[in-house]
């Protein structure tokens, strides 16, 4: 692989901190690609490929069970019979996951609850998915980064 400096853009030049590659798109999969951009109001391209390389990496760390921290935001409805209470007990039986949560009013009868985890990938996903299955739940979406020194 060819790799460049910004003092030194020779490709004999010392490896950098930077490579640079290029891809090949169809022109239809480019145009959504830059539309993807700007909406998501990326700076460039690579800003965007960085993102996109940083989350599909993320994800495949989660299945080796590395240490893991993400969060969880659930929508419910609190008068939901029990609801509150399940909620509850899951996060005391997963207290060593738990690092915060936040709970807030959005009607008189939906609430929207984050909750700041962190622990084996494995065991975040787990817990994630009993909690979103529970009867209630409108929305559950769980947004995990790799926490372990190594990145």
């Amino acid at each position: 692989m060819r790799r460049y400096t910004r003092n030194n853009p020779l490709p004999d030049a010392p490896m950098s901190d930077i490579a640079r590659f290029s891809v090949s798109l169809e022109d239809d999969l480019l145009a959504q690609f830059d539309r993807y951009c700007r909406e998501q109001n990326f700076a460039t391209r690579s800003e965007a490929i960085r993102q996109l390389l940083h989350d599909t990496l993320t994800k495949d760390a989660w299945a080796e069970s590395k240490d893991a921290a993400g969060t969880l935001t659930l929508v419910y409805d609190h008068h939901r019979p029990q609801l509150r209470d399940r909620l509850a007990k899951l996060q005391h039986d997963h207290h060593d996951l738990v690092v915060s949560a936040l709970h807030v009013h959005l009607t008189h009868d939906v609430c929207l609850e984050v909750i700041v985890l962190r622990g084996p990938s494995a065991r975040l996903l787990k817990m994630a998915s009993q909690l979103r299955g529970l009867k209630g739940i409108h929305k559950g979406e769980l947004v995990m980064a790799n926490a372990d020194a190594e990145g």
